[in-house]
């Protein structure tokens, strides 16, 4: 009796262990702690820090470089101003100064002034002599006409670029680059006196222009 009595209770437990209900509550907690144990291997494993070598060398710092070609602050020209200005003289200015500064320094054009004899833009040189005419004056021998020196072969107009172009008296920025808008649509000039069909060009500057040495 005793032997039966234990196998029924041994029957009864092993139902008990294998309900529904036990057997889903089994594979929860085994999911639970699956889930658990891989969380904490993720965070222990991405938490460490990675911390730098005292003794590794530190990159050298970048020293931004100034541009070339840029002329110092206190960089000047020294430059002497004649001919029909308020105030002929020599005057020190920032180097990077242009012949339209060196002539405001002087006090300005005289109402008899040949304007169109300089070209303003240019760049002043150190010891350079800006000398205003009156319209028809010759330059004096150590003045630049027109702001700048005349070379013994003169200007090619066919083949000058337009800063090369305003070398000639009397040619500005813009008349210069009308010159090479004429060129490149009509090809080159025949002759000095085929800057004629240039708009802003007539007799007196084309005159100027042919007296400068330049070439085709």
């Amino acid at each position: 009796m005793a032997g039966s009595s234990d196998r029924a209770i041994e029957r009864r437990r092993i139902r008990v262990l294998m309900a529904p209900r036990t057997v889903l509550a089994l594979i929860v907690g085994i999911v639970i702690a699956a889930l658990a144990a891989t969380a904490w291997h993720v965070m222990s494993g991405t938490g460490s820090v990675v911390k730098k070598d005292p003794a590794a060398p530190s990159p050298p710092p970048i020293v931004a470089e100034e541009p070339s070609g840029v002329p110092s602050p206190d960089a000047t020209v020294v430059v002497y101003v004649t001919g029909q200005v308020q105030a002929p003289g020599v005057y020190t200015l920032p180097a990077g100064a242009r012949v339209t500064d060196a002539i405001a320094a002087a006090g300005g054009m005289l109402p008899d002034a040949d304007a169109a004899a300089q070209n303003l833009a240019r760049h002043l040189a150190d010891g350079e002599h800006v000398h205003v005419p009156t319209p028809g004056e010759p330059p004096p021998s150590d003045a630049q006409p027109g702001g700048a020196a005349k070379s013994s072969s003169g200007v090619n107009v066919n083949t000058a670029s337009a800063t090369e172009l305003q070398e000639i008296p009397g040619i500005g920025p813009a008349l210069a680059q009308r010159i090479v808008d004429h060129r490149e649509t009509n090809g080159p000039f025949a002759s000095i006196d085929a800057l004629d069909d240039v708009s802003g060009i007539g007799p007196a500057l084309l005159s100027r222009i042919r007296d400068s040495g330049a070439t085709t």
